[in-house]
Protein backbone atom coordinates (compact mmCIF):
# COMPACT_ATOMS: atom_id res chain seq x y z
CA UNK A 1 0.00 0.00 0.00
CA UNK A 2 1.51 3.67 -1.05
CA UNK A 3 2.52 5.88 2.19
CA UNK A 4 0.63 8.56 3.11
CA UNK A 5 1.99 11.72 1.31
CA UNK A 6 3.12 14.75 3.44
CA UNK A 7 0.17 17.11 4.41
CA UNK A 8 0.03 20.46 4.32
CA UNK A 9 -1.69 21.20 7.97
CA UNK A 10 -2.06 25.06 7.30
CA UNK A 11 -4.67 23.68 3.67
CA UNK A 12 -7.70 22.54 5.92
CA UNK A 13 -8.55 21.02 9.47
CA UNK A 14 -9.40 17.89 7.41
CA UNK A 15 -5.44 17.87 6.60
CA UNK A 16 -4.29 18.92 9.75
CA UNK A 17 -6.47 16.13 11.65
CA UNK A 18 -5.00 13.58 8.82
CA UNK A 19 -1.33 14.71 9.58
CA UNK A 20 -1.86 14.53 12.79
CA UNK A 21 -3.46 10.91 12.39
CA UNK A 22 -0.37 9.83 10.60
CA UNK A 23 1.73 11.13 13.42
CA UNK A 24 -0.06 9.29 16.13
CA UNK A 25 0.02 6.05 14.40
CA UNK A 26 3.32 6.08 13.81
CA UNK A 27 4.07 7.17 16.70
CA UNK A 28 2.08 3.94 18.62
CA UNK A 29 4.08 2.07 16.14
CA UNK A 30 1.19 0.66 14.27
CA UNK A 31 1.19 -0.03 10.35
CA UNK A 32 -2.11 1.61 8.72
CA UNK A 33 -3.40 -2.13 8.68
CA UNK A 34 -2.95 -2.67 11.94
CA UNK A 35 -4.71 0.44 13.29
CA UNK A 36 -7.67 -0.43 10.94
CA UNK A 37 -7.96 -4.22 12.61
CA UNK A 38 -8.59 -2.22 15.97
CA UNK A 39 -11.25 -0.42 14.07
CA UNK A 40 -12.62 -3.17 11.85
CA UNK A 41 -12.18 -1.12 9.07
CA UNK A 42 -9.38 -1.29 6.02
CA UNK A 43 -5.93 -0.35 5.84
CA UNK A 44 -6.79 1.65 3.17
CA UNK A 45 -9.60 3.47 5.07
CA UNK A 46 -7.22 4.91 7.71
CA UNK A 47 -4.78 5.93 4.27
CA UNK A 48 -7.75 7.80 3.32
CA UNK A 49 -8.25 9.12 6.49
CA UNK A 50 -4.63 10.54 6.78
CA UNK A 51 -4.33 11.70 2.91
CA UNK A 52 -7.32 13.69 3.54
CA UNK A 53 -9.63 12.03 0.69
CA UNK A 54 -12.05 10.28 3.54
CA UNK A 55 -14.34 12.53 6.30
CA UNK A 56 -13.05 11.60 10.35
CA UNK A 57 -16.89 11.30 11.76
CA UNK A 58 -17.71 11.14 15.22
CA UNK A 59 -17.44 7.51 15.17
CA UNK A 60 -14.00 6.70 14.33
CA UNK A 61 -12.69 9.37 16.23
CA UNK A 62 -13.76 7.97 19.24
CA UNK A 63 -12.45 4.59 18.14
CA UNK A 64 -8.80 6.34 17.33
CA UNK A 65 -8.42 8.24 20.17
CA UNK A 66 -9.05 4.86 22.34
CA UNK A 67 -6.93 2.92 19.88
CA UNK A 68 -4.16 5.42 20.34
CA UNK A 69 -3.75 6.81 23.41
CA UNK A 70 -5.05 9.99 22.13
CA UNK A 71 -7.20 11.27 24.90
CA UNK A 72 -10.07 13.27 23.03
CA UNK A 73 -8.29 14.98 20.66
CA UNK A 74 -9.70 13.65 17.49
CA UNK A 75 -13.12 13.66 19.21
CA UNK A 76 -12.81 17.33 19.64
CA UNK A 77 -11.34 18.41 16.79
CA UNK A 78 -13.43 16.07 14.16
CA UNK A 79 -16.20 18.35 14.36
CA UNK A 80 -14.34 21.10 12.69
CA UNK A 81 -13.07 19.26 9.66
CA UNK A 82 -16.75 18.16 9.03
CA UNK A 83 -17.76 21.19 8.53
CA UNK A 84 -19.44 21.60 5.02
CA UNK A 85 -21.23 23.93 2.94
CA UNK A 86 -22.71 20.88 1.20
CA UNK A 87 -25.97 18.57 2.10
CA UNK A 88 -24.60 15.67 4.65
CA UNK A 89 -25.41 13.28 2.52
CA UNK A 90 -23.01 14.54 -0.37
CA UNK A 91 -20.68 16.40 1.65
CA UNK A 92 -18.06 14.03 1.55
CA UNK A 93 -17.83 13.15 -1.84
CA UNK A 94 -17.95 16.44 -2.57
CA UNK A 95 -14.27 17.09 -0.45
CA UNK A 96 -13.27 14.24 -2.17
CA UNK A 97 -13.90 14.84 -5.02
CA UNK A 98 -11.48 17.56 -4.70
CA UNK A 99 -8.29 15.32 -4.18
CA UNK A 100 -9.27 13.30 -7.11
CA UNK A 101 -6.47 12.21 -10.06
CA UNK A 102 -9.35 11.32 -12.63
CA UNK A 103 -13.28 11.28 -11.99
CA UNK A 104 -15.83 9.25 -14.07
CA UNK A 105 -19.55 10.07 -13.68
CA UNK A 106 -22.76 8.55 -15.13
CA UNK A 107 -25.54 10.60 -14.65
CA UNK A 108 -29.29 9.56 -15.13
CA UNK A 109 -31.90 12.43 -15.19
CA UNK A 110 -29.42 15.70 -14.61
CA UNK A 111 -26.54 16.98 -16.16
CA UNK A 112 -23.61 15.92 -13.62
CA UNK A 113 -23.15 19.05 -11.03
CA UNK A 114 -19.24 19.66 -12.44
CA UNK A 115 -20.26 20.37 -15.52
CA UNK A 116 -23.26 22.77 -14.80
CA UNK A 117 -23.92 26.44 -15.15
CA UNK A 118 -25.22 28.37 -12.57
CA UNK A 119 -28.54 28.56 -14.28
CA UNK A 120 -29.17 24.94 -14.79
CA UNK A 121 -27.60 24.71 -11.10
CA UNK A 122 -30.22 26.70 -9.58
CA UNK A 123 -33.27 25.27 -11.28
CA UNK A 124 -32.00 22.09 -10.00
CA UNK A 125 -31.95 23.35 -6.61
CA UNK A 126 -35.03 25.24 -6.57
CA UNK A 127 -36.68 21.91 -7.92
CA UNK A 128 -35.16 20.08 -4.58
CA UNK A 129 -36.02 23.08 -2.34
CA UNK A 130 -39.26 24.19 -3.58
CA UNK A 131 -39.99 26.57 -0.68
CA UNK A 132 -36.65 27.55 0.29
CA UNK A 133 -35.28 30.97 0.65
CA UNK A 134 -33.68 32.54 -1.95
CA UNK A 135 -30.79 32.62 -0.44
CA UNK A 136 -30.27 29.27 0.77
CA UNK A 137 -30.44 28.71 -3.04
CA UNK A 138 -28.03 31.16 -3.99
CA UNK A 139 -25.42 29.17 -1.51
CA UNK A 140 -26.25 25.74 -3.13
CA UNK A 141 -25.31 27.21 -6.27
CA UNK A 142 -22.50 29.09 -5.34
CA UNK A 143 -21.23 25.82 -3.80
CA UNK A 144 -21.71 23.54 -6.39
CA UNK A 145 -19.68 26.14 -9.27
CA UNK A 146 -16.89 26.50 -6.38
CA UNK A 147 -16.73 22.48 -6.68
CA UNK A 148 -16.65 22.42 -10.67
CA UNK A 149 -13.38 25.33 -10.24
CA UNK A 150 -11.50 21.73 -10.18
CA UNK A 151 -11.65 21.65 -13.95
CA UNK A 152 -10.22 25.16 -14.09
CA UNK A 153 -6.81 23.32 -13.71
CA UNK A 154 -5.92 22.44 -17.37
CA UNK A 155 -5.35 18.01 -16.81
CA UNK A 156 -6.69 17.18 -13.55
CA UNK A 157 -8.60 15.50 -12.52
CA UNK A 158 -9.29 13.85 -15.47
CA UNK A 159 -13.27 13.80 -16.18
CA UNK A 160 -14.58 11.54 -18.21
CA UNK A 161 -18.71 11.62 -18.03
CA UNK A 162 -21.54 9.48 -19.30
CA UNK A 163 -24.88 11.87 -19.37
CA UNK A 164 -28.25 9.68 -20.06
CA UNK A 165 -29.91 11.17 -23.01
CA UNK A 166 -32.83 12.25 -20.96
CA UNK A 167 -30.95 14.37 -19.07
CA UNK A 168 -30.29 16.19 -22.38
CA UNK A 169 -33.74 16.04 -23.76
CA UNK A 170 -35.40 17.26 -20.41
CA UNK A 171 -35.89 20.86 -19.98
CA UNK A 172 -34.84 22.14 -16.93
CA UNK A 173 -35.07 25.80 -15.94
CA UNK A 174 -35.89 26.77 -19.99
CA UNK A 175 -34.66 26.48 -23.41
CA UNK A 176 -32.33 29.25 -22.62
CA UNK A 177 -31.07 27.26 -19.66
CA UNK A 178 -30.81 24.17 -21.25
CA UNK A 179 -28.86 25.95 -24.83
CA UNK A 180 -26.39 27.69 -22.48
CA UNK A 181 -25.45 24.49 -20.06
CA UNK A 182 -25.01 22.50 -23.70
CA UNK A 183 -22.86 24.89 -25.15
CA UNK A 184 -20.73 24.65 -22.24
CA UNK A 185 -20.35 21.23 -22.26
CA UNK A 186 -19.55 21.12 -25.64
CA UNK A 187 -17.10 24.44 -25.01
CA UNK A 188 -15.17 21.78 -22.81
CA UNK A 189 -15.22 19.11 -24.66
CA UNK A 190 -13.75 21.48 -27.38
CA UNK A 191 -11.11 21.94 -25.61
CA UNK A 192 -10.26 18.87 -24.43
CA UNK A 193 -11.23 19.24 -20.62
CA UNK A 194 -13.78 16.73 -20.11
CA UNK A 195 -14.78 13.34 -22.52
CA UNK A 196 -18.33 13.67 -22.28
CA UNK A 197 -20.64 10.35 -23.74
CA UNK A 198 -24.11 10.63 -23.96
CA UNK A 199 -26.08 7.39 -23.53
CA UNK A 200 -29.21 7.32 -25.87
CA UNK A 201 -32.71 6.28 -25.13
CA UNK A 202 -32.01 3.23 -27.51
CA UNK A 203 -28.87 1.63 -25.75
CA UNK A 204 -31.87 0.00 -23.90
CA UNK A 205 -31.50 -1.68 -20.33
CA UNK A 206 -27.93 -1.33 -18.77
CA UNK A 207 -26.66 -1.65 -14.87
CA UNK A 208 -27.11 1.99 -13.58
CA UNK A 209 -30.93 2.48 -14.78
CA UNK A 210 -31.25 2.92 -10.47
CA UNK A 211 -29.14 5.97 -9.94
CA UNK A 212 -25.58 7.72 -10.27
CA UNK A 213 -22.15 6.45 -10.30
CA UNK A 214 -19.11 8.05 -9.78
CA UNK A 215 -15.94 6.38 -9.55
CA UNK A 216 -12.99 8.48 -8.02
CA UNK A 217 -9.24 8.03 -8.85
CA UNK A 218 -6.14 9.24 -6.66
CA UNK A 219 -2.49 9.42 -6.52
CA UNK A 220 -1.52 8.44 -3.07
CA UNK A 221 -4.96 6.24 -2.24
CA UNK A 222 -7.84 3.68 -3.33
CA UNK A 223 -10.08 4.32 -5.59
CA UNK A 224 -14.03 5.11 -3.87
CA UNK A 225 -17.22 4.93 -5.55
CA UNK A 226 -20.03 7.80 -5.03
CA UNK A 227 -23.41 5.73 -4.96
CA UNK A 228 -26.35 8.54 -4.93
CA UNK A 229 -30.42 8.36 -4.96
CA UNK A 230 -32.86 11.04 -3.98
CA UNK A 231 -31.07 12.62 -0.97
CA UNK A 232 -28.85 9.99 -0.22
CA UNK A 233 -25.55 9.06 -1.12
CA UNK A 234 -22.61 7.01 0.45
CA UNK A 235 -19.08 6.02 -0.63
CA UNK A 236 -17.60 2.88 -0.93
CA UNK A 237 -13.92 1.96 -0.76
CA UNK A 238 -14.24 -1.71 -0.87
CA UNK A 239 -12.15 -3.36 -3.58
CA UNK A 240 -14.95 -5.61 -5.00
CA UNK A 241 -17.26 -3.23 -4.90
CA UNK A 242 -15.59 -0.57 -6.62
CA UNK A 243 -14.42 -2.83 -9.37
CA UNK A 244 -18.03 -4.06 -9.84
CA UNK A 245 -19.27 -0.96 -10.52
CA UNK A 246 -15.78 0.06 -12.69
CA UNK A 247 -17.74 -2.46 -14.70
CA UNK A 248 -20.25 -1.04 -14.84
CA UNK A 249 -18.98 1.90 -16.06
CA UNK A 250 -17.22 0.23 -19.18
CA UNK A 251 -20.39 -1.16 -20.38
CA UNK A 252 -21.90 2.21 -19.67
CA UNK A 253 -18.76 3.78 -22.06
CA UNK A 254 -19.73 0.75 -24.33
CA UNK A 255 -22.94 1.59 -25.31
CA UNK A 256 -22.83 4.94 -25.03
CA UNK A 257 -22.53 7.31 -28.67
CA UNK A 258 -19.12 7.57 -29.03
CA UNK A 259 -17.56 11.31 -27.91
CA UNK A 260 -17.53 12.40 -31.60
CA UNK A 261 -20.85 11.61 -31.84
CA UNK A 262 -22.18 12.86 -28.34
CA UNK A 263 -20.83 16.28 -29.22
CA UNK A 264 -22.83 16.67 -32.46
CA UNK A 265 -25.79 15.59 -30.39
CA UNK A 266 -25.00 18.27 -27.70
CA UNK A 267 -24.32 20.97 -30.45
CA UNK A 268 -27.39 19.98 -32.24
CA UNK A 269 -29.89 19.87 -29.31
CA UNK A 270 -28.09 23.63 -28.12
CA UNK A 271 -28.75 24.85 -31.15
CA UNK A 272 -32.76 23.82 -31.23
CA UNK A 273 -32.91 25.25 -27.78
CA UNK A 274 -31.76 28.03 -28.87
CA UNK A 275 -34.05 28.74 -31.74
CA UNK A 276 -36.61 27.26 -29.93
CA UNK A 277 -36.12 30.19 -27.33
CA UNK A 278 -36.78 32.81 -29.77
CA UNK A 279 -39.60 31.34 -31.55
Amino acid sequence: MPGPKDLDPSASPRALLGAELRHAREKAGLSQDDLGQRLFVSGSFIGQLEAGTRRMVPEYARLLDEALGTEDFFQRNCGAAAKSKYPEHFAEAAETERNATAIREYASMLIPGLLQTPAYARSVCRAYQPTALEEAIEELVVARMERARILDDPTRPMLWAVIDEAAVRRVTGDRAVMAEVLRHIAGLTRRNRAIVQVLPFDAGAHPAMQGCVKLMDFGDAPPVVYLEGVGTGRLEDDPATVARYRLYYELLTASALSPEKSLVLIETMAQDYAHEEHL
